[in-house]
């Protein structure tokens, strides 16, 4: 039975992504999200302009007219939702954690996806695949992802970014649209990365929490890694301290930003302070007009 708060939250975030999806998504998702390929429609008599490789040589033989094939778009696509829900995916120094963010942001990708009949999937993944629901359409099925999202229990603590994208790479053959939800707070994925990328569409969506960023000034405080149990002490108050987790902060956030680059890929950054429209909105207007320069 899932408490009632949880129902409200997962109502919400229906609600909300639903609208932005039918006023707002759903087109810019269709736009740079093509089929697998063609498939054969009809014949049809050759008018001027039309692709001589197209001819249909048999039928204008037979009735001594050019014809031309017509093709129409393969659109079905799967897209899989590969999300972290390492013990760090619970830091939220704002409204709403990191976990609650990747929720929202999967049920955008989500009721796109299904909008267009597309199929979609989703991974929860630590250091272990933690579950997995097969690609399917409806919303209840998008429902339930969001749903395991904000209330599965993982096993680990811990996470392992190459493990999962190597099993996302054995359990699907075809080609898929892959997101990969995650704070990246993990070493020895680079490989993974493009192993992946060059077999399927794989775009990473790295969210990052404000505290994470910079440090607030609030005297001496006792930090310890979720996923570690390491215990540290700082002096928050000490300006050289806040410089310092600063630097680090941006060192880790442009390695990320390097091995993503150097795999060719797409991203995504969100922040769990701020709207994540506009990061979305950013993608698909790139990868629109690289489509269609």
């Amino acid at each position: 039975m899932i408490p009632r708060e949880w129902l409200r939250k997962i109502r919400r975030i229906e609600l909300r992504t639903t609208l932005l999806v039918e006023n707002l998504m759903a087109g810019q998702y269709r736009s740079v999200f093509k089929g697998r390929g063609m498939d054969f429609d009809e014949v049809r008599p050759y008018e001027a302009g039309d692709e001589v490789r197209r001819i249909d040589w048999n039928v204008t033989a037979r009735t001594g007219v050019v014809h031309i094939k017509k093709y129409i778009e393969e659109r079905e696509l799967t897209v899989l939702l590969v999300v972290d829900v390492s013990a760090s995916g619970n830091l939220g120094s704002t409204h709403q954690s990191k976990r609650e963010t990747a929720a929202e942001l999967a049920a955008v990708l989500a009721f796109s996806a299904i909008l267009n009949n597309d199929k979609v999937g989703l991974l929860l993944f630590t250091d272990r695949t933690e579950r997995y629901l097969s690609p399917r359409k409806g919303r209840q099925h998008v429902l339930a992802m969001i749903d395991l999202i904000l209330t599965y229990q993982p096993k680990s603590a811990r996470t392992n970014i190459a493990a999962a994208l190597n099993r996302v790479f054995h359990a699907h053959s075809r080609k898929a649209v892959i997101f990969l939800i995650s704070d990246f707070m993990d070493q020895d994925y680079e490989r993974a990365l493009k192993v992946v990328g060059r077999k399927h569409d794989l775009i990473a969506v790295p969210i990052m929490d404000p505290v994470e960023r910079e440090l607030p000034d609030i005297g001496w405080v006792v930090f310890e890694d979720a996923e570690t149990g390491e215990v540290v002490e700082m002096n928050t108050a000490d300006p050289e301290t806040r410089a310092g987790f600063a630097q680090n902060a941006l060192r880790l956030r442009e390695r990320t930003r390097e091995h993503l680059r150097r795999a060719g890929l797409d991203a995504i950054e969100v922040e769990t302070d701020r709207p994540y429209l506009r990061s979305l909105t950013r993608f698909f207007h790139t990868r629109y007009h690289r489509m269609h320069p």
